[in-house]
């Protein structure tokens, strides 16, 4: 059934509103922005870079907030990681760019169920990580750039994979880990959106207005983090995305 012209507007904000919400709590903000724009009937891969464009503020702001814990990073590894990250992202948007439509539509509910076992397994994952006696430090900048290529191409389960990344490769410091997963999430959301915009791959009419729905939802969301059970909200997070994935799943049978 086609969406009228008042409900599409409404979809869009209340998603990217929610997601906004999300991404300042515990993340998957993208389960909720690419199942709206492609059901709001934006096709899949201007969808994705469309989304990827509405999340994009609330990077900075998480950014923002660890200033001093990347003060105490050295800045030549802070510059190479950075450089690593674009790389990375740009690489990843080119990725999706010359994916056909319909192999993208193929691989989307694929995409969406990865990210949301992803997220369900983060926590596991980070613990196991933490306790791991392997001296992987030397595979950080490659794992780095390959995990970028994935936040490039697929935004949803990015923190989580940089967050595993910085565990398995020897940063025990939570919060270091933590503030060079959102720089460099910024770095690389910032240049893969770059590239889309200049593909012409943007739906700027849907986009402009989720960014400023998703900038509120991020807003209020860190207020409300404390109040929220987190166990609560990550079961919310993993329920949404395995829906999203089974209708996408549905929609491709």
């Amino acid at each position: 059934m086609l969406l009228d012209v008042w409900t599409i507007p409404l979809l869009l904000a209340g998603a990217a509103f929610a997601a906004g919400v999300l991404n300042a709590v515990a993340g998957g903000g993208s389960f909720l922005t690419l199942p709206a724009l492609v059901f709001a009937g934006v096709p899949p891969i201007m969808a994705n870079a469309t989304s990827a464009l509405a999340v994009s503020p609330g990077y900075l702001g998480s950014t923002l907030g660890f200033r001093d814990e990347l003060r105490r990073v050295p800045p030549r590894r802070l510059q190479r990681e950075m450089a690593i990250a674009a790389l990375g992202g740009v690489a990843g948007a080119c990725l999706l760019l010359v994916t056909p439509a319909k192999v993208f539509s193929v691989i989307v509910p694929w995409l969406l169920l990865f990210a949301t076992a992803l997220f369900a397994a983060g926590p596991s994952l980070a613990r196991r990580a933490q306790r791991s006696t392997l001296d992987l430090d030397r595979w950080r900048e490659p794992g780095l750039l390959l995990v970028a290529i994935y936040g490039g191409y697929f935004n949803g389960g990015l923190g989580i994979l940089l967050m595993a990344l910085y565990a398995v490769t020897g940063e025990s410091h939570i919060h270091t880990a933590n503030a060079l997963k959102n720089l460099n999430s910024l770095v690389l959301s910032w240049l893969s959106v770059a590239a889309f915009v200049l593909a012409g791959a943007i739906a700027w009419r849907e986009g402009l207005l989720m960014m400023v729905a998703a900038t509120v939802g991020g807003f209020l969301g860190a207020r409300w983090a404390r109040r929220l059970p987190a166990q609560a909200v990550r079961w919310g997070v993993i329920v949404t995305g395995l829906v999203m994935s089974l209708v996408f799943f549905t929609r491709n049978s």
